[in-house]
């Protein structure tokens, strides 16, 4: 498809149709009629606006023609030959009145040109083609224009505000491009195809040309590079689309641009102040980030998921570049990395990440933890008095804060206005909770940090706790209530009487129903004989207890049932 150049306008009409008159300067005339037929006359049908450039003795150009007779009558014409005359200008190689009349020219400026015979075929004409002493009309277009002494033209028309890095030789750059000859006419365009051209510059992948004008161009820049054809196609031009001796116009924005040698880049680092650990090989993190092309074009975010990326780091889980680029973050540290593609996804590509594509990740770490991590516990408070220390089977009464290393409030029992209450090392809390809670005396506050295999692990609790997160309680031991031994929901305090069953076997029936012993259980624990394990329901334990006794399962507990179960002194259990 033509385009024309810019700033086209139909052509004027007659009245405004300026006539020259090659005689050293040029003067208005009527109209083409007037003028002597032994003089050259030209009449310049259209102008374009813009006009950088005039065809100068010594130029090369390329033309379109008809040529006709006074009369109207064609003899030859480029159009019919599908092809543009292509002649050096002011070097004989023209008829001497064609030769003067291309001087001043326009690309894409059209004029009608009169040449008398004198500075045409004079006398002598051409043989079958036109008669001796003729006067030649010419209605001619000019296609393009261009010097020996060319070099490559670069004009800038956009460039952003940083421009860290510009192309050198051997880079490798990804840019789109349209391709039109110096009248306007496309003959190419990545845009068309939607795919951009990728290639290395200055190692004769490109045409010369383009080789050069590509070089020091920032990434996000725009200019228009116009190419004389001895450093394009050439004489022979590309045997497709473009003709031989064209002059080449490439409009040029560059969207990547890298170098094989390249290694990751870190910047806009945001480290917090307080920073204990950095993340190492055999790490787990979990972060955000948004995912961009160098050119700024969005292609992935952690964020418009509502979920942090969780992945070791330094294993092959991720990039090479990416594995690379979080190693040595802090929790809470924002930081860009920039992978190149031989780092990231190479020439291929993936999904609607583009091959050879520099990948740009700003990225915010949430957490990290190491599969060999423990708890870690930081005390903040102890009383004078901290001789009494929690251990396995006590019951507890506690506040605490629940929150992500990030700072992100989780729970709170503050908030609810109520202790939270468990028998330690019963299963009753995750187990980082209940190692962490251990050795504590009442009115301790500490900190306690637990990793996710010792909290809610890969799965973390919908809707709650994310996934492999780490959690951090802020905890305060508010009462402790004294366990039991391992293994006993019930022990004396004193000695056991001897005639335990008679006791307990009120109606002396030689049976003892649920009834019966639930009632001298806890008639022993009210009197402070006896003590049940705090913190888990009485009446449950009383059954298991009653259970356990009536060994054939009717319902009820003979005197050969009955059992004390051997321990340490005043420490039995039934």
């Amino acid at each position: 498809m033509a385009i024309r150049a810019r700033g086209w306008r139909p052509p004027p009409p007659p009245l405004l149709l300026l006539l020259l008159w090659v005689t050293g300067q040029a003067a208005p005339v009527a109209g083409l009629g007037l003028g002597s037929d032994t003089e050259l006359q030209i009449e310049r049908r259209f102008v374009p606006d813009e006009c950088p450039r005039t065809v100068r003795s010594g130029d090369f150009v390329r033309y379109h023609y008809v040529g006709m007779f006074p009369d109207g009558q064609k003899f030859d014409s480029s159009y019919d030959r599908d092809s543009t005359f292509n002649v050096f200008v002011g070097k004989g190689q023209l008829i001497a009145g064609m030769d003067q009349a291309l001087v001043g020219m326009c690309v894409n400026e059209r004029r009608f040109v009169k040449i008398p015979s004198k500075l045409a075929y004079g006398s002598e004409g051409v043989s079958g083609v036109i008669p001796p002493d003729s006067v030649l009309h010419f209605d001619v277009l000019l296609m393009d224009i261009w010097n020996s002494e060319d070099q490559v033209q670069i004009h800038t028309y956009f460039k952003p505000a940083s421009c860290p890095r510009t192309i050198q030789v051997s880079d490798f750059v990804r840019y789109h491009y349209n391709g039109t000859f110096l009248d306007g006419t496309l003959f190419d365009s990545s845009h068309n195809r939607m795919k951009t051209y990728d290639t290395y510059v200055g190692i004769g992948w490109l045409i010369p040309g383009m080789d050069k004008g590509l070089l020091g161009m920032c990434v996000g820049e725009k200019r228009i590079i116009t190419i004389p054809p001895f450093l394009a196609y050439g004489e022979d031009g590309d045997g497709k689309d473009i003709p031989g001796q064209a002059s080449l116009v490439f409009d040029v924005a560059l969207l990547d641009l890298h170098n094989p040698k390249d290694g990751i880049s870190i910047e806009n680092k945001v480290v917090p102040e307080n920073c204990e650990r950095q993340s190492q090989t055999g790490d787990f993190l979990r972060y955000h980030y948004n995912g961009t092309l160098l050119d700024g074009t969005f292609f992935d975010s952690s964020y418009s998921r509502n979920r942090t990326f969780d992945t070791y780091i330094g294993q092959g889980y991720v990039i090479a570049g990416m594995d690379e680029g979080l190693l040595g973050v802090c929790i809470g540290e924002k930081r860009r990395i920039v992978v190149p593609p031989h780092l990231g996804y190479g020439e291929e590509g993936r999904g609607n990440i583009p091959g050879s594509a520099v990948l740009v990740f700003d990225i915010h770490v949430i957490d990290f933890h190491n599969p060999s991590d423990s708890i870690s516990i930081t005390s903040h408070y102890k009383p004078p008095d901290c001789s009494v220390l929690s251990k396995k089977g006590d019951y507890l009464k506690y506040h605490y804060n629940a929150s992500l290393l990030d700072g992100t409030l989780l729970d709170s029992t503050w908030n609810l206005g109520k202790t939270y209450n468990i028998v330690l090392g019963s299963g009753q809390v995750v187990l980082g909770m209940d190692m962490g809670l251990r050795e504590m005396c009442v009115g301790e506050k500490r900190t306690v940090i637990i990793p996710p295999h010792l909290g809610y692990g890969e799965a973390g609790v919908d809707g709650e706790v994310p996934g492999s997160a780490v959690l951090v309680f802020d905890i305060e031991l508010l009462e402790l209530v004294a366990g039991l031994p391992e293994g006993y929901m019930f022990i004396w305090n004193g000695e056991v009487s001897a005639n335990l069953f008679e006791e307990i076997d009120k109606d002396s029936n030689g049976e003892v129903l649920l009834e019966e012993f639930s009632e001298y259980i806890h008639a022993q624990v009210a009197s402070g004989k006896g003590k049940l394990a705090p913190g888990f329901d009485a009446e449950m334990i009383v059954k298991n207890m009653f259970t356990n006794q009536d060994r054939n399962g009717d319902g009820k507990v003979t005197a050969e049932e009955f059992k004390l179960k051997d321990q340490e002194a005043k420490h039995d259990e039934l």
